[in-house]
């Protein structure tokens, strides 16, 4: 299956190719405005394109009005296995600046990055330069679910404090555009395997992730580099008392442990001292095993776990499976992988998110 996949994606770089073969062509008002190999110097703000919600959120936030942000991943649709349709790589190819994660969370970057013939197109991985946690799915149940607190004292403190500005700009600008060879040379790959990409979980390593975005934005229209700064100061300061806030929650709390749907708070977990202990892997798809079922009940029941986690983008049985079996509740822990329409039309974003998965978590670690 996964060989006919490829295959068919494959094709479809082949024909959006074919189709879009002048993909490089200006409107006549941008082919009269300024040369193609200088967007920034249009009047039109910065054409952006971004994998899924965290990094629309992260870049609206640096980029305020001076770029037109346009997401890839439809609102509602789990991003895991998305895959670009041929009007999504024309879009692509059309645009100033790509922003996505990275860390092995968009399987197609490489493939459709390579098949572009855009030679400006400024890519973004916001994950660069952070410490990223293994996400070995077969053992996370044989070793006491490894996403836990024993490596606290990595989080946090040696990704971001000493990532600063300029080591953003460095790391965005100079390896992450359109030569993939430099990545290659110095070792760094987007094909991270196992690796876990659920970084922007933890409000610490999202404000490493939006420096990075900051450096590639400044990179792509360097006269507005200030304001880039200046709008991403302001964001981080948000995200720094969200910070704060989980601090304090988690600090004097009864338990350090929870269950969740999927392997995706190991970075959350990591940075507060918590225990994550997941009912499946990384891939909220991925069903988990008997033997994975038996392992989680076992451990709800020992350390009494009254709350089971589920989220809103994928089916919540095997949670409420679990908590009919431990006689425990159920709620949700967002991922944040997207917005439904509901959320949406509340006029949720990733910090109001963020927020609702600390009341939840305060209230299961109290019980």
């Amino acid at each position: 299956m996964k060989f006919s996949k490829k295959s068919a994606l494959g094709l479809l770089f082949s024909l959006t190719l074919i189709v879009s073969g002048c993909g490089q062509t200006k409107t006549a008002s941008e082919s009269d405005a300024a040369p193609a190999s200088t967007p920034a110097a249009l009047e039109e703000k910065l054409n952006v394109q971004v994998s899924f919600y965290p990094m629309y959120e992260f870049t609206k936030n640096v980029a305020g009005d001076l770029a037109d942000v346009h997401t890839l991943v439809p609102a509602g649709t789990e991003p895991h296995d998305w895959e670009p349709t041929p009007q999504d790589i024309a879009s692509i190819e059309k645009a100033d600046v790509l922003v996505y994660n990275g860390a092995g969370m968009e399987s197609w970057i490489d493939q459709v990055t390579d098949s572009l013939s855009s030679e400006t197109l400024i890519q973004v991985e916001a994950s660069h330069g952070i410490n990223l946690l293994e996400g070995s799915e077969e053992h996370e149940h044989e070793h006491g679910h490894a996403e836990s607190a024993d490596t606290h004292d990595h989080a946090g403190e040696s990704t971001t404090e000493e990532h600063d500005h300029e080591h953003a700009d460095e790391a965005t600008t100079e390896d992450h555009d359109h030569d993939h060879e430099t990545d290659a040379e110095e070792g760094h790959t987007h094909d991270h395997g196992g690796l876990d990409p659920h970084v922007w979980l933890s409000p610490v390593l999202a404000i490493q992730e939006v420096r990075n975005i900051e450096a590639g934005l400044a990179k792509a229209a360097p006269e507005h580099a200030e304001q880039f700064k200046q709008n991403a100061d302001a964001y981080i300061a948000k995200l720094e008392t969200l910070d704060q806030d989980f601090k304090a929650a988690v600090t004097d709390s009864k338990r350090k442990d929870f269950i969740t749907q999927h392997a995706a708070f190991g970075y959350l977990a990591q940075q507060y001292g918590l225990k994550q202990v997941p009912i499946a892997g990384l891939s909220p798809e991925q069903e988990p095993s008997a033997a994975q079922m038996a392992s989680v009940i076992d451990f709800a029941k020992e350390h009494q776990v009254k709350t089971i986690f589920f989220e809103t983008l994928v089916s919540s049985k095997v949670s409420e499976t679990i908590a009919s079996e431990v006689g425990a509740k159920t709620a949700v822990l967002n991922p944040i992988e997207g917005l439904t329409e509901e959320e949406i039309a509340a006029g949720m974003d990733y910090i109001g998110v963020m927020k609702q998965n600390l009341d939840a978590l305060k209230q299961a670690l109290n019980e």
